[in-house]
């Protein structure tokens, strides 16, 4: 290659930068994808030891939370209930909101600056009807930027934005449980959950 003509030699380097840039995505791809499968734990889970069995309910049945929250609970250890069983605590899903918001804008007017919020209300119910996580709310947001001439890449990263929001959720979700349960003194520990801040900001519910 040290006598190859320039032509080659630029050919040829342009080649190995092209590899490069391909490589690269890839590689986030991976970790985004071991980060989404809980690949990164933390502490174990506590749930009081006499909970029984916990069913998620959600306004929505097909809820994409509520179906996480569970896969959550069951990889955590606790025992699902049956369906249509009364017998059993619930993770009640009271709302889920979004909101996108403009932050800033460019010299034309057009927003270039949001920031998307997802705000869930909640509570946890043992069997018998009391709380072990009273009614309450977390709130998490994520700020991005919007190309004004380019509406497909933002709706692509707004879906990504979404995922990650969500997943967070569960995480904070989970963890406002297990703070409850260590608070009783009286808790079983189940497996590790999947490992995330917990960046919620309480707030009065709102029924």
């Amino acid at each position: 290659m040290t006598n190859a003509p320039p032509l080659l030699k630029t050919f040829v380097a342009n080649m190995l930068l092209a590899k490069a840039a391909v490589r690269l995505p890839l590689l986030v791809l991976v970790a985004l994808a071991l980060s989404a499968c809980g690949f990164h734990l933390r502490n174990a889970l506590a749930l009081p030891s006499d909970l029984g069995p916990v069913r998620v309910s959600s306004p929505d049945p097909y809820s994409p939370l509520a179906q996480s929250l569970s896969q959550a609970l069951g990889r955590a250890g606790a025992t699902p209930a049956v369906d249509g069983s009364t017998e059993a605590a619930v993770l009640q899903i009271v709302s889920e909101r979004w909101a996108n918001s403009p932050l800033s804008v460019d010299q034309a007017g057009r927003a270039q600056e949001y920031s998307l919020r997802y705000a869930v209300i909640f509570r946890l119910r043992r069997a018998d009807g009391t709380d072990l996580v009273p009614q309450q709310v977390i709130e998490l947001s994520r700020d991005y930027i919007s190309v004004p001439t380019n509406s497909s890449g933002t709706e692509g990263e707004q879906e990504i934005l979404g995922r990650e929001l969500r997943r967070d959720m569960v995480s904070s979700i989970l963890l406002r449980i297990d703070a409850a349960s260590r608070a009783l003194g009286h808790h079983a520990v189940m497996a590790p959950t999947s490992s995330s801040s917990d960046s919620s900001v309480p707030a009065p519910p709102t029924p």
